[in-house]
């Protein structure tokens, strides 16, 4: 039951059956909790906070943060992070991290500063519950690194638009939400220059590209490094940058329309990777049903960490910590409009294209194909799963899809 975990129960033995000896060895020598009494604490704790219950909550916490450490096991790292983002929670009902102040002190001397990514003092990754935009952007090709999970959907994605693009195509214009670095295209510009080269046309299609993104700065430079590699490979290449604040739908609404204006046989493709959970605004609206829905998701991305990479590895406690545990801070402490994070189901997502016209595009057996290569050469954990499922792509860790990826028209 919900909210009936105590210290006691969780260091006793389930076997009723143990001899005297035995249980006066447990006493003196309680074994460490599972990550299933881990699992089921945290639930505890969260349903309390949930009816408000603070007071019966916060006797939770000596017991996760005696079992939690970013630098333990995957399931001391997860409940590192979740029990952090309890804490603001329960400190400050509602605040949104993004606007949370620097200065706010937590229990277990967690605190909030501001550092590079994978920086740590007194042995403490530190982040800042401010909008530190260059962490977020070094964490970010650290993850695009050392997980599938990027590169995945941009290899399959790419390969879509490249399928859809006839062959004497003469312009391409892509609309990418939230483009950060850029790092999907420059394959697409090589793909595009070869096939050019392997058939009678001389050049390779004009390449636009509109990305919008939050740092009008950014998405400068990330332009311009983008015009430098198109230029290297012969490819006429405009870049447009599109500023959305805070991802607001309004700005989108009214911007949008004047930057897909497109020129005579231009072929138009959108690419959204890692941006459509954040327009949603029907995720669940009932904390404790997030927080179980997070849990599981967050469960199979530290356990696929654990498997890929060392114990030691200083990017992966920073993805961890600033990355995914930024996510897990605005999914867990944020309400309302605060809230960031609105991760969907792809089901959800599917049911919305086709009230709207679209019609789903099959994926190819070649991108299958290139998929299944990243995956065996540069992660062969046998723990991570691709499957296909009514022509679309996931990728998970174990049983727990994770990412998908679909092409509609």
């Amino acid at each position: 039951m919900l909210g009936s975990w105590s210290q006691s129960q969780l260091m006793s033995s389930s076997n009723s059956h143990h001899d005297r000896r035995e249980e006066e060895e447990s006493t003196d020598h309680p074994r460490p909790p599972t990550a299933f009494h881990m699992r089921q604490l945290l639930v505890s704790c969260a349903d309390l906070i949930s009816q408000s219950d603070y007071s019966a909550a916060k006797r939770f916490f000596s017991i996760l943060s005696s079992n939690s450490s970013p630098y333990g096991d995957s399931t001391e790292r997860l409940v590192h992070q979740f029990i952090r983002a309890l804490s603001l929670r329960l400190n400050r009902p509602g605040i949104s991290p993004s606007t949370a102040p620097a200065a706010l002190v937590f229990d277990n001397n967690m605190v909030s500063t501001s550092r590079p990514c994978g920086s740590t003092s007194n042995d403490k990754m530190l982040i800042s519950y401010e909008s530190d935009q260059e962490a977020l952007r070094s964490c970010y090709l650290s993850l695009n690194k050392i997980t599938p999970f990027i590169r995945f959907c941009h290899l399959t994605a790419n390969q879509a638009i490249l399928e859809s693009i006839q062959v004497g195509q003469e312009a391409i214009h892509i609309i990418d939400f939230d483009i950060m670095h850029g790092v999907q295209w420059p394959p697409l510009m090589q793909a595009l220059a070869e096939r050019s080269e392997n058939t009678l046309h001389q050049s390779p299609p004009m390449l636009r590209i509109t990305g919008t993104g939050q740092d009008l700065n950014v998405l400068h430079r990330t332009g311009d490094r983008l015009s430098k590699f198109a230029q290297s490979l012969g490819i006429r290449f405009h870049f447009h940058p599109l500023l959305l604040l805070n991802n607001d739908p309004t700005s989108l609404a009214i911007y949008l329309p004047s930057a897909i204006t497109l020129l005579p046989d231009e072929a138009l493709a959108v690419n959204c990777v890692l941006y459509l959970h954040r327009e949603a605004n029907h995720s669940n609206p009932l904390f404790l049903q997030r927080f179980l829905e997070a849990l599981d998701h967050y469960t199979a991305l530290f356990d696929s960490l654990e498997a890929t990479l060392p114990p030691t590895s200083r990017e992966r406690l920073a993805v961890e910590q600033v990355w995914f545990g930024r996510e897990i801070m605005d999914i867990v402490a944020a309400e309302g409009e605060g809230r960031r994070e609105r991760h969907q189901k792809f089901e959800t997502w599917e049911m919305i294209l086709k009230s709207v016209g679209f019609v789903k595009v099959p994926l190819s057996p070649f991108a299958l194909s290139q998929a299944k290569i990243l995956l065996r050469l540069h992660y062969p954990s046998d723990g991570y799963q691709l499957q296909i499922l009514n022509n679309s792509f996931f990728l998970g860790w174990q049983n727990q899809s994770l990412f998908s990826v679909s092409s509609w028209q």
